[in-house]
């Protein structure tokens, strides 16, 4: 076998073992999170539908002005699902590697696991709740299917990039430094209102535009509206600066999480 096989070979393992890894923490997760009564792991999906349905019901109770004619449903749907991409990740990872330092007597679980582990049931639970939903409503009749699909998932990864980047950031900075997770919560609920989820960037003011376009998940909910509605909309984005955003962030991200992980020291 050739050097390079037998890298690969030895690479394969490698990952074979971190799937096993992975694929423990998360049912470890669900069952310490939601435990076996009552629904059990469908909550995982259920309790972000749940918020959605309450956010669209609440809109269309009020009949709230978004800024466009699109159907409040329709607005609701795209703008909440994404907030919870996004907004839930960070605050499942900080805080998170002190309740399981006693797995790191085990010489295959990292850091990295913790928070993959983490991300995984946050983003897995946003998604289905949005595939459900989304499918519910088209199927009733109060949503039209997405004009293009790919732009939709295109711009739903590229959310989900972010927020997972930027929960292993501040959850590799909150081991240090406690101040993170006291500010992380009045920070997200700050950047609520400001991440297109109940306005299009088109209907603002241009001096408004300018300000909220440097927080980069806006550019992801513009992509995924555009992809849902098309020509109904006038989306504003450049996905070249969210790209070059989230990356910044992931090689920051990781840095701090190698960082932490070489003095973590397990109980």
């Amino acid at each position: 076998m050739t050097s390079i096989g037998r890298e690969l070979s030895l690479l394969a393992q490698s990952w074979a073992v971190q799937r096993r890894v992975i694929g423990a923490l998360l049912m470890r997760e669900i069952l310490t999170r939601f435990g076996r009564h009552n629904i059990g792991f469908l909550w995982m999906f259920v309790e972000p539908m749940l918020f959605t349905l309450g956010v669209t019901a609440l809109w269309t109770a009020t009949k709230s002005a978004h800024g466009s004619n699109l159907p409040i449903v329709a607005f609701a749907l795209t703008g909440y699902s994404s907030v919870l991409l996004w907004r839930n990740m960070p605050s499942r990872c900080i805080g998170a590697i002190t309740p399981n330092l006693a797995l790191m007597y085990h010489r295959n679980v990292k850091v990295i696991d913790i928070f993959a582990a983490r991300l995984l049931l946050e983003g897995g639970g946003a998604t289905i709740s949005f595939a459900i939903l989304s499918i519910v409503f088209i199927a009733v009749g109060m949503l039209e299917p997405p004009e293009d699909v790919l732009q939709v998932i295109g711009g739903w990864l590229m959310i989900a990039w972010f927020g997972a980047s930027l929960a292993m950031l501040l959850g590799a900075l909150s081991e240090n430094y406690e101040l993170v997770e006291k500010l992380w919560h009045p920070a997200s609920y700050l950047l609520f209102p400001l991440s297109g989820a109940a306005f299009l960037v088109d209907s603002l003011p241009k001096e408004a535009q300018e300000v909220v376009l440097y927080l980069p998940m806006v550019h992801g909910v513009e992509y995924v509206r555009e992809g849902y509605f098309g020509s109904s909309v006038h989306a504003v984005y450049d996905m070249q600066y969210m790209a070059v955003v989230n990356l910044g962030l992931c090689v920051l991200a990781m840095s701090q999480v190698r960082k932490v992980g070489r003095s973590v020291i397990p109980e």
